[in-house]
């Protein structure tokens, strides 16, 4: 016990260099924490954007850029597939369904509010299956009526029944699309979905592929490129399960950068420790002396430095976890926010469990970092010569 409050005594005569060495612990195991909270976060948002590409395969033109030959003429050339490509692929893919659309974007009014917006023209009975109704009725077959995205009628206050000017004229909405997020195929919460009667005889921009059983993809994507591709590479065919891949590499790269930023500034404050219980060892060398001559035994010594790095780290720790879930809190509330847009889910995104974790994990590095740096100065004043330490000035 007396080691306990020899240590403790040191810490406070040296207040404002124990508190510098404690505020960099504090600073480290809030950036631990906080960004583990912010990658675990962010992994769960960007898997909300694309947790509904599972049974989609996504055909588009291939273009020069696919074949990495920037100096290909067909790179100046707009790409489509024709309906002679559509019927191939139809034939590939069997019983499942196969939606071709044209995507382009138009001038877009709504009461003195105006721009581009992005606009999907697809088959009558085709968008129903891709998309969910929140309001009104699907456009129909020649009708001059569109339907507009959810996020899309929030920001502009539209409603069933609103007129705005798309393209050169004046049309009515008579439906709003549920909101659907990001997927690889389309993004319609802000976009505006029509008929493709408007634009007859284009050819499509792509085709969505929606596989009734999940696990025939691979073998209707090879159908497909096998029928499409016979002769000479038309199409690029990709599916739910590379988008997915990609998502997980980038869920584990973000969680790494971060953790590794994070384990970066705890490495610096533990340095600041090191600093201090140094310096410490240095001015108090003559007490080290005389505890050893009346008695004191090395492990003691080594025992007390190491409880004034143990008393900084458990401070610091502490201190950091509680700032750190408030930090990870509000930075995991920004995120959110941002691919909210995006129609990822609101709210924070990591539950309590993973937030918890998060907080232990960083305060456990705190102490631990914090008592390895306390090693080598306690494992010095535990060696010194106590007649040499006496006869220090």
């Amino acid at each position: 016990m007396i080691l306990i409050d020899l240590a403790v005594r040191n810490l406070r005569r040296h207040a404002v260099r124990s508190v510098l060495a404690l505020v960099g612990i504090v600073i480290g195991v809030i950036a631990l924490a906080s960004l583990g909270i912010l990658g675990a976060s962010l992994s769960l948002l960007i898997g909300g954007l694309v947790s509904d590409v599972s049974d989609t395969i996504l055909v588009t033109p291939h273009v020069a850029a696919s074949s990495g030959d920037p100096f290909d003429p067909r790179t100046a050339l707009a790409s489509s597939l024709s309906d002679k490509d559509v019927a191939l692929i139809e034939k590939a893919a069997g019983q499942n369904r196969v939606i071709p659309m044209i995507r382009t974007s138009k001038r877009f009014r709504a009461d003195d509010a105006s721009g581009y917006v992005t606009v999907y023209a697809l088959r009558a009975d085709d968008i129903p299956s891709l998309l969910a109704k929140e309001a009104g009725r699907y456009p129909a077959p020649a009708s001059p009526g569109v339907m507009v995205g959810s996020l899309l009628a929030d920001e502009f206050d539209l409603h069933v029944g609103s007129r705005i000017e798309f393209g050169n004229e004046s049309v009515r909405v008579t439906g709003i699309a549920a909101e659907r997020g990001m997927g690889i195929d389309i993004y319609p919460d802000y976009a505006v979905i029509v008929t493709e009667d408007r634009y007859a005889g284009q050819n499509y921009g792509m085709v969505v592929v929606k596989v009734r059983d999940s696990a025939d993809i691979g073998e209707v994507k090879a159908a497909i490129d096998g029928q499409v591709n016979r002769r000479k590479e038309k199409v690029d065919v990709l599916d739910s399960r590379e988008v997915l891949q990609i998502y997980y590499e980038t869920r584990d790269a973000i969680s790494f950068f971060l953790l590794g930023i994070g384990a970066v500034s705890l490495a610096v404050a533990s340095v600041s420790i090191l600093n201090v219980m140094i310096i410490s060892v240095a001015e108090r060398r003559r007490e080290i002396g005389l505890m050893r001559s009346i008695g004191a035994q090395r492990h003691e010594v080594l025992v007390m430095f190491l409880y004034e790095s143990l008393a900084l780290g458990v401070a610091g720790s502490i201190t950091g976890g509680v700032a750190s879930a408030l930090v990870g809190y509000y930075a995991a509330a920004a995120a959110s926010e941002f691919f909210g847009g995006f129609g990822a889910p609101g709210g924070p995104a990591a539950p309590g469990a993973v937030v918890a974790g998060y907080i232990i994990v960083g305060m456990a590095f705190g102490i631990v970092a914090s008592v390895l740096a306390g090693l080598y100065p306690a494992w010095k004043a535990a060696t010194l010569n106590p007649i040499e330490a006496l006869r220090y000035e």
